[in-house]
């Protein structure tokens, strides 16, 4: 049983802002999913540390989320409290070479600022539309760049509550995985180191991945982003265009006509549409060509 009031306290302890019972569908890119028990505002490291260790006290369930770009909630909701890291927790800082962002910064943003920064390195990045922390999470990646290719270190809570520092060479990157993939480890911070160039050189660069982006990818509809992970020795999107599967329905999710590696949400679609879609294309893409796909977006339950 959750005690709303003493966490309430605690929040007000720490700054933080809290929100019970809270619609998520507002807060994942999909735009859907139930409520959560309180989904609060986190402002610092030191915050997650301290709420954190209170949920684990009281055997509270918690989850984190950043922008909800590669996530799915169900229509249930989430039976326990949310940990936000968004715009209350979302410094960036340039030195030099290297920029330090807090999880909860957009990616965008940090491209953005090493742009303005001469700072070159991000710019294939730039239009994913997730956090900072949750591309190290899951080594995001587009065009043939991805974070292994310029994080430095980063800071993580471990499962003891401890705030770490680890480097590039430990985080175990690899396709859409990470040292920090499936565990209890929460990255409150990533220092990147780029490289100098032209600002305009990149801002063209960064102006031309986005239209590369608009023009192939359904982005005037609501997703995760690709909703398949690539298998070896293929690509979702070409085993799905072989199917036959573009324009597959099922309630308010579609496989999109314009991108067969997304799933997308016509406006109504609910978290039980897009699984059961998602379930009916890995089934006869496995019987039709023998590849086993496997869902990128992480399930929060």
């Amino acid at each position: 049983m959750i005690d709303i009031s003493e966490l309430s306290q605690l929040c007000d302890k720490l700054g933080c802002r809290i929100t019970p019972e809270c619609s998520l569908s507002e807060y994942i890119t999909f735009r859907f999913g139930g409520p959560c028990r309180a989904l609060i505002n986190v402002n610092s490291a030191r915050s997650a540390v301290e709420l954190i260790r209170f949920m684990k006290e009281k055997n509270i369930k918690y989850g984190v989320l950043g922008r909800g770009s590669n996530v799915l909630v169900s229509d249930e909701g989430f039976d326990g409290v949310i940990l936000l890291f968004g715009s209350d927790f979302a410094r960036i800082d340039v030195n030099g070479n290297t920029i330090r962002c807090d999880a909860g910064a957009s990616l965008a943003a940090a491209c953005v600022r090493a742009q303005q920064s001469g700072l070159t390195g991000m710019e294939n990045l730039f239009g994913i539309p997730g956090t900072v922390g949750g591309a190290l999470y899951m080594n995001a990646g587009a065009y043939g760049s991805e974070m292994k290719d310029i994080v430095a270190s980063a800071e993580y809570i471990d499962e003891d509550c401890e705030i770490k520092t680890i480097k590039a060479e430990d985080m175990e990157l690899a396709y859409r995985r990470s040292f920090f993939s499936g565990t209890e480890r929460v990255i409150t911070s990533v220092t990147m180191m780029l490289k100098n160039g032209d600002p305009e050189e990149i801002k063209s660069a960064m102006s031309e991945c986005m239209a590369k982006r608009s023009s192939k990818q359904p982005l005037e509809y609501p997703s995760a982003g690709s909703t398949f992970k690539r298998p070896e020795g293929s690509y979702a999107s070409l085993l799905i265009d072989q199917c036959g599967l573009k324009g597959l329905t099922c309630g308010g999710a579609m496989v999109s006509e314009k991108h067969s590696g997304f799933v997308i949400n016509k406006g109504y679609a609910t978290c039980a549409d897009v699984l059961e879609l998602c379930e009916k294309v890995k089934s006869v893409v496995k019987e039709k060509t023998g590849y086993q796909l496997e869902l990128e977006p992480v399930i929060l339950r």
